[in-house]
C-alpha cells in the first residue's frame, strides 16, 4: 500500500470513528432531558465538580463563553441549588462559585442514566461484537488519555 492510500485510510477511519462517537453520545445524552438542565449548565457543573471553586470569569473562559453569559447561567444554577457563591479568601470583592451536594448527585444521576441507556444498547449486541469493543476500548482509552 502506498503512502497516499494509508493516509486516506487513516482519514476515513478518523471520520467514521468521529461520527460514530458523536452519534452514540447524542443518543445517550437524551437521558439528560429528565435532569431539566441544559447542556451548558451540566458542563459548568461538571467543571466546578472536577476543578473546584472558580470565579465567574474563570468559569466563563473555561467554558468558552462571555462573562455576562456565565453570570446568567450561574444565577440559574444558584436558584436551582446547584451552586453557591462565596467571597474569595484573598479578595472579598471577588466571588467564587462552588458546586453543592445537589450538583454532585445530579451529575451522578445523569451519568447513571446515560450508562444504563448505553448498556441496553451494548446488551443487544452479539457476544463477539461486545468482545471486539472490549479489545478496542484499550486503544480508545489510550487515544483519550491526557498527553500532558
Amino acid at each position: 500500500m502506498s503512502a497516499p492510500e494509508a493516509s486516506d485510510d487513516v482519514a476515513s477511519l478518523a471520520d467514521r470513528l468521529y461520527l460514530a462517537v458523536i452519534h452514540l453520545l447524542r443518543r445517550v445524552r437524551r437521558e439528560d432531558e429528565r435532569l431539566a438542565l441544559s447542556a451548558s449548565q451540566l458542563s459548568a457543573i461538571t467543571r466546578l465538580v472536577s476543578r473546584g471553586p472558580m470565579s465567574v470569569g474563570e468559569l466563563a473562559e473555561a467554558e468558552g463563553v462571555k462573562p455576562p453569559t456565565m453570570t446568567r447561567l450561574v444565577q440559574r444554577l444558584e436558584e436551582g441549588g446547584y451552586v453557591i457563591r462565596r467571597p474569595a479568601p484573598h479578595d472579598g470583592r471577588v466571588w467564587r462559585i462552588a458546586h453543592t451536594t445537589r450538583a454532585v448527585q445530579t451529575l451522578e444521576e445523569g451519568r447513571a442514566g446515560r450508562v444504563a441507556a448505553f448498556g441496553t444498547q451494548l446488551a443487544a449486541l452479539r457476544k463477539e461484537d461486545r468482545e471486539c469493543l472490549l479489545r478496542a476500548l484499550d486503544v480508545l482509552e489510550a487515544l483519550s488519555a491526557d498527553p500532558s
